[in-house]
């Protein structure tokens, strides 16, 4: 279903709101260059640790609903993500960057932060696995289960 998902820390001191549409995933058709439609899952050490499953929308889709003083900044490796995170509960609700592979500024939801989608659509979202943690991203890690 397309529409305007919420999304919440644990504590709900950060929400935001994005428009995506479930349904239509995945798509007849897919490049790297287009990594809306789908979710993902990376056994990079920050993914894994924090069992960031992400999914894609660009600047125009995302919302945020919150001060921004809410927010806690983390950046590693080269820094062109910034992983936020709420000051008040530590949940990594979203990150965002600037990449011109992404089509520009993108934000990269925590899956687990969505308020408002129901269980069975949660298990109908199409998984792509990335293999971060030997920055080879547009491959299958050898082992997948763990994430």
């Amino acid at each position: 279903m397309k529409g305007t998902y919420r999304g919440s820390c644990h504590c709900g001191a950060v929400v935001f709101a994005c428009d995506i549409d479930i349904p239509s995933w995945p798509p007849a058709a897919w490049s790297p260059a287009d990594r809306y439609p789908w979710t993902y899952k990376c056994n990079c050490t920050f993914c894994t640790k924090t069992r960031y499953w992400k999914l894609f929308v660009p600047d125009a889709a995302f919302r945020l609903e919150t001060r921004q003083d809410a927010l806690g900044d983390y950046q590693f490796g080269t820094k062109v993500v910034h992983h936020r995170f709420c000051k008040r509960c530590g949940v990594a609700a979203f990150a965002t960057g600037n990449l011109d592979v992404m089509g520009g500024v993108f934000h990269a939801i925590n899956v687990s932060c969505l308020d408002d989608v129901p269980p069975a659509d949660l298990l109908s979202l199409p998984v792509r696995y990335e293999d971060g943690r030997h920055d080879n991203r547009d491959h299958v890690p050898a082992e997948t289960r763990h994430l």
